[in-house]
């Protein structure tokens, strides 16, 4: 597959990881979070990626007050930016491994359709749909997202219009989003977001990125991360093997050794990367011709 040579550029702004106490730039408050937003967009993102926090605690949240205050903030400003929201919220399941039947604190499970309501509420440009289950990490902590709720929420997802990014965490998900288009539960253009070094799915290595391209089906627009240290790296692999990009301090807090890092900051180096690759930055008008989203309204 030949190079990418017009790079779309996503911000994960915050994630939900146990971040905020690691740096001071993890934005928590949705008016940080909305600022953090319109620093990406300036430094050159045409996608930003929003989770929300409690306000008080900094702790992931699901509130769809929290989204949409985000969102409005970042839209009062007047930037030019394709919003993406996470729907990956509500699928925590954390057991007693003594007791599997047992669930312990962190575990915030819900279906699938009760992962939509702020996607209901605020009809972004692209949600994300996480297409399976995962070992999340060391420990007893699942991430569950079984066929019946991805199913059920790629069809409200088509419904509303709304285009989602598919969250492939090894090749297995993968399969399964090829299976959710033969049934006719995704339109074209596909979207996916190959998600690598997430203990314990893809490992972050070239080979099975390449791996996972080659198994894409035809015509989809693909971008890719990989975690900490290997966050710029990996913005040349995807570049090279014609995928687009995804940076932020969802993934990676660090500019360098030591240095912490600002969002903008994540975007600039991105950005250098790719002209340094002799590739250009797609403008959000660019990202969403090439992702099949409406026009700017």
């Amino acid at each position: 597959m030949p190079m990418n040579d017009s790079v779309i550029i996503t911000c994960a702004l915050t994630g939900a990881g146990d971040t905020v106490g690691r740096s001071p730039h993890v934005p928590v408050t949705p008016e940080q979070i909305a600022r953090s937003a319109v620093e990406a967009a300036e430094a050159g993102a045409a996608v930003v990626h929003i989770h929300v926090r409690d306000p008080e605690t900094g702790a992931p949240a699901r509130d769809p007050r929290l989204y949409r205050e985000v969102v409005e903030r970042v839209k009062e400003t007047g930037t030019d930016v394709v919003i993406n929201l996470t729907a990956g919220m509500g699928g925590d399941l954390v057991i007693d491994p003594e007791n599997p039947l047992t669930h312990l604190p962190g575990t915030d499970l819900v279906s699938g359709l009760d992962r939509l309501p702020h996607v209901e509420d605020l009809l972004p440009d692209i949600c994300t749909l996480d297409c399976g289950s995962l070992n999340f990490g060391d420990g007893s902590n699942l991430y569950v997202s079984t066929p019946d709720m991805l199913r059920t929420g790629a069809k409200r997802i088509q419904e509303l219009g709304v285009r989602p990014e598919l969250e492939i965490f090894d090749t297995g998900q993968l399969w399964f989003a090829k299976q959710l288009l033969a049934e006719g539960l995704l339109d074209n253009p596909t979207v996916f977001q190959l998600c690598m070094g997430i203990p314990w799915g893809a490992p972050a290595e070239p080979g099975v990125l390449q791996a996972m391209v080659n198994m894409l089906p035809e015509g989809a627009q693909w971008a890719s991360f990989a975690l900490g240290r290997t966050q710029m790296p990996w913005v040349a692999q995807s570049i090279l093997l014609g995928g687009n990009v995804r940076v932020g301090l969802e993934d990676n807090l660090y500019l360098s050794r030591g240095v912490k890092a600002t969002n903008g900051q994540l975007v600039e180096r991105a950005v250098q990367i790719t002209e340094l690759l002799g590739a250009t930055v797609a403008t959000p008008d660019e990202a969403r011709q090439r992702l099949g989203l409406k026009p700017r309204a």
